[in-house]
């Protein structure tokens, strides 16, 4: 049995959680004496121009925003355009203007990111301004043809999407999933590796790094390539649930960071938020942090905590709407720091949450499509939603047995139309290599589909 299963099989019953829950780095500038940020927030809730919190890469001395604009999640279309573009590109283009505006200068995209579109609109909105105002970051996301001229080409389309002479920040994407093989087929067997080390010394990419979703083996492995390679920089997951527990990678990022800090390599962080799952935290864990600094949104908490290590140069938002990335510019213009003591409070609270774990999808759709119709992730964050929200019933002596149950099948079916349910999945696993949180898809979905018949059988 996995820890991750162990977690689940252990986890307490929610009637016992909720009794529990009864009982109860160096600073940046712009942090006021009181240890409160400094006051650029207005009585509105914008925050003033100039007063981002930035990084400097030790590599080449470039200033780099604290926040960076993750591009996986640009807002929609309701139909695609004439030429199939799905993503709204006003909306893009108004997004960037704030994030500009404010200090923003790091961007992150790929070609794979919304249905091969992101790198387009992206470019798009960036192209209005100057070249040295940006910092573009993209990925060799080559997960499913390895050859050295597929590689070759997705490389070289990214600079024409993206409308761009040199990639700032270029990543191999999502180093782990497949294991150690996959790694050696994708980069090295091909000679992708050695293309890319030219391409940095002919100047078209300024940094080589890559992002990791896998083993501490594969991490190792990899990491060793630094006396050959030198990376520049390395992406990973980091928040105060992932630090220790490692529920959303293989590896806890107190690990990874610490191995990257130990080679003076700077990280990137992603998932700061654990999928959106550290802002749509359970009502009692909400209730802790809001007592705790009322002034503050939940999600801030977590980005204090992924923004306060000294090694880490940005940390990437996946910012959709207009009032996310306001409140990202309020926790990073300018960032305070976590204290100790506020560290300490954070991973009594990340304790509490594996007590009640939730599935770690983070909505990225890399399952997608099942050859069988299923909407994965729609039924993987109806369960966290009900998790979040106490509306998993757990026994017919729970008081809110009877509405939890009524609100948790109520809202699968608003949620995922019947025939892309868990019900239809038939084990074959084709999910299971592509997520980058190496979630067992269909074993997660046979016990949701398990607990789902079991709340229409007992009606009590």
């Amino acid at each position: 049995m996995d820890t991750k299963d162990k977690r689940s099989k252990d986890s307490i019953s929610r009637r016992n959680f909720l009794k529990i829950m009864g009982v109860g780095a160096a600073a940046l500038t712009g942090c006021r004496g009181d240890g409160r940020a400094a006051g650029n927030a207005g009585p509105s809730g914008t925050v003033a121009e100039g007063s981002m919190s930035y990084r400097t890469n030790p590599k080449n001395g470039e200033r780099v925003s604290l926040l960076g604009y993750g591009c996986m999640r640009w807002p929609t279309l309701q139909e695609p355009d004439a030429t199939g573009n799905v993503i709204d590109q006003e909306a893009v283009n108004r997004l960037i203007d704030h994030a500009m505006a404010h200090g923003v200068n790091y961007y992150d995209t790929s070609p794979v990111y919304m249905q091969g579109w992101s790198e387009k609109s992206t470019g798009i909105a960036l192209k209005r301004y100057p070249r040295d105002k940006y910092l573009i970051a993209t990925k060799l996301s080559n997960f499913s043809n390895y050859t050295r001229e597929n590689s070759i080409a997705m490389y070289r389309q990214s600079f024409a999407d993206l409308q761009v002479d040199y990639i700032d920040y270029y990543l191999l994407h999502s180093i782990g999933n497949g294991g150690i093989k996959t790694f050696r087929a994708r980069y090295i067997d091909n000679g992708m590796i050695d293309f890319l080390l030219e391409e940095r010394r002919a100047g078209r990419i300024r940094n080589l790094g890559f992002s990791f979703h896998g083993t501490q083996a594969v991490f190792d492995e990899v990491l060793a390539m630094h006396d050959r390679v030198h990376w520049d920089f390395v992406q990973i997951q980091l928040n105060y649930v992932d630090w220790r527990h490692a529920s959303g990678n293989n590896v806890p990022a107190e690990y990874l960071y610490g191995e990257l800090e130990k080679r003076g390599i700077p990280a990137i962080i992603m998932e700061p938020l654990l999928g959106g799952r550290l802002s749509k935290v359970p009502d009692h864990i909400a209730t802790r942090l809001k007592e705790r600094r009322p002034e503050s949104s939940v999600a801030s908490w977590a980005f204090r905590f992924a923004g306060s290590p000294e090694g880490v140069l940005t940390v990437l938002s996946g910012m959709t709407y207009m009032e996310h990335l306001q409140d990202n510019l309020r926790t990073y213009s300018p960032l305070e720091p976590l204290s100790d003591d506020e560290r300490q409070f954070l991973f009594d609270t990340a304790d509490l949450m594996m007590q009640y774990p939730t599935i770690p999808c983070n909505d990225c759709k890399y399952c997608m499509p099942c050859p069988y119709g299923i909407d994965i992730p729609a039924v993987l964050l109806h369960y966290n939603k009900c998790v979040n929200e106490g509306n998993v019933p757990r026994d017919g002596e729970d008081p809110n047995y009877h509405a939890a149950r009524r609100a948790f099948l109520i809202g699968y079916d608003r949620s995922v139309p019947r025939l892309r349910q868990a019900s239809h999945c038939i084990g074959c696993e084709q999910c299971n290599p592509h997520c980058p949180q190496s979630i067992d898809i269909p074993k997660q979905l046979h016990r949701i589909d398990e607990f789902v018949e079991q709340l229409k059988r007992n009606t009590l």
